[in-house]
Parts: structure tokens; C-alpha cells; sequence
């Protein structure tokens, strides 16, 4: 199925799979942002419409594009070898326009976003970013491709990567999470947690993550559904955060902990005229 353009509650772009009537439904002028994916009949992500239909806020649902940091920097300040450059929380990646096409086999679409102007003042990089959603039998699965434009003998280019994606949940404290480390960052303090100690807080909120992360379960005994987050290196670290009284939860894979463009911590190096391909896929299960 080519392309679809609606145009009510907003414009946004659909694609749809003919034969399972999954669906995506995206706005790439903000972001690059995945605003719902239907599967098996159902909506999983979460959106907030009314604060999606205010440009001026920044958007709680859908899923959100990191680059080329995950969380944040002291001082909201990168310091690189030429100087230091302004990046606010989760880079920039969320607020640009991407372009949309459909994927050549037709099991979903890609975004792009290349460096400009808009990118230059906060990451002296040519970049292109390249992200591809297909719909899979029960599943999503998406590839990130990060290419670095710059010429031979130019800086390599520091980043992390990460996405976002906020799951619809009717109660975030009656949801289990399965397969995560025993130990984990609360983010709320920054300090060392033991994971289990933060899961049976999902209901009053947590924000956690975890390194090595293997494949990460969110069970909802209300829905009947369990969804599956299958990762790989270096795509393999594992954010957990919920916001009450949202009823969402996001699993959200990152390359890096926060800060990691400064303390060195898992933080991407490309070489110029390199590529690097990330992989991650959400597989959906009903509940017997």
C-alpha cells in the first residue's frame, strides 16, 4: 500500500499492510515522529493529542528520535576539540523535519535526516541518519543507519543513539517487566539501584536504566498482551520510565547512558565515509 496522507486530527502519513492491516501512522515534520502503530487490531503506543496538537510543547507518546545523545549534558553544553557547542536534553533529531518514503519491498518506510544549518551550531558534523520501520507478521522492527559525510582525515564523530517509544498501558503499577539486570541507574538520583527494587515502583513512577540488556519483556495482564523488545550490540542498553498518572510505559533502547559524549561510556566513534547500523525489533503476544 503506497503512502497515505489524512489529514484530520492533523496531517500525519499512513502506511498500512495489506494482507495483516497492521499499520504505522507517522509525522515526519515533526521529528520523524512514529505517532501509532496498530497491530493485531490493537493501538500500542500512547500519544497525548492535546499536548501533540501544541507545536510550542514538547510531545509525551509516539516515538521519539535520540541523537546524537541520549539525555542530557552537563550544562547542556558538548565540549569537543574545536570548542563547545549548546545541545539540549536528547539532541535534536526530535524537533527537525525528516523526509518519508516508502521502503522499495514494501513492508514499511524510511526517514531521513542529513546535517544543516539547523544542526551545524549544536554538532559540527555532516551526518545522515536513516530509519527504517517494517512491519513484520506481530512485530515491528526497525534498523537505525548513522553515516558520517565528513572527508578523509576529518574528526571521527562521537554520538549515542536511542529511541523513545511510549507503550499504552489502563495502569502502569499492574504491569510486570521481565529480563532486565539485576542492577540498574536510577536516573532520579544517578546513583546504583537494584532493578527489582525500582520495577515494583512503575505505578508511582521510575526512570532506570540498564547496560547488556538481552531480550526485555512488558507483560499487561489487563490487555492480555505482552510485548517483547529484542535488542543487539551496541543497541543493547534498556531505559524504563513511566509517568503517572500517564497510562503508558516507556522500554526505550539506547547505545549509551546519559552523558556518555563526556565520561566516554559506551559512546560511538565513526570514522569519516563509515556506517553504523543499529537493530531492534518489538515483537507482540497475546496472552493465553
Amino acid at each position: 500500500m503506497p503512502l497515505l496522507l489524512i489529514n484530520d486530527p492533523w496531517p500525519h502519513w499512513i502506511f498500512e499492510d495489506s494482507a495483516s492491516g497492521d499499520q504505522l501512522r507517522l509525522v515526519p515534520e515533526r521529528g520523524g515522529l512514529l505517532t501509532g502503530w496498530r497491530c493485531a487490531g490493537r493501538e500500542i503506543l500512547y500519544l497525548d493529542a492535546d499536548r501533540f496538537a501544541d507545536p510550542a510543547l514538547s510531545v509525551r507518546g509516539g516515538m521519539p528520535v535520540l541523537f546524537p545523545i541520549c539525555g542530557n549534558l552537563p550544562g547542556d553544553q558538548l565540549p569537543l576539540p574545536g570548542g563547545s557547542y549548546p545541545l539540549r536534553q536528547h539532541g535534536f533529531a526530535r524537533d527537525l523535519p525528516w523526509s518519508l518514503e516508502s521502503l522499495a519491498d514494501d513492508t514499511g518506510v524510511a526517514m531521513e535526516l542529513c546535517d544543516g544549518p539547523a544542526t551545524h551550531a549544536h554538532f559540527p558534523f555532516p551526518f545522515r541518519l536513516r530509519l527504517e520501520l517494517r512491519l513484520e507478521p506481530a512485530a515491528l522492527a526497525i534498523t537505525a543507519r548513522i553515516h558520517h559525510g565528513g572527508e578523509p582525515g576529518d574528526a571521527a564523530m562521537p554520538f549515542s543513539f536511542g529511541l523513545h517509544p511510549y507503550f499504552a498501558v489502563a495502569d502502569p503499577g499492574a504491569v510486570r517487566i521481565e529480563g532486565l539486570p539485576e542492577r540498574c541507574t536510577d536516573h532520579l538520583t544517578m546513583a546504583p539501584a537494584a532493578t527489582a527494587d525500582q520495577l515494583v515502583r512503575l505505578g508511582e513512577g521510575v526512570d532506570l536504566f540498564c547496560a547488556d540488556s538481552g531480550a526485555v519483556r512488558l507483560v499487561d495482564p489487563p490487555a492480555g498482551l505482552a510485548l517483547t523488545l529484542e535488542t543487539a550490540a551496541p543497541f543493547d542498553c534498556v531505559v524504563v520510565w513511566t509517568e503517572p498518572p500517564r497510562p503508558m510505559v516507556c522500554i526505550e533502547p539506547w547505545t549509551a547512558p546519559r552523558q556518555a559524549l563526556v565520561s566516554g561510556d559506551r559512546r560511538l566513534l565513526l570514522a569519516p565515509g563509515e556506517n553504523l547500523f543499529l537493530h531492534c525489533r518489538y515483537r507482540l503476544e497475546t496472552l493465553a
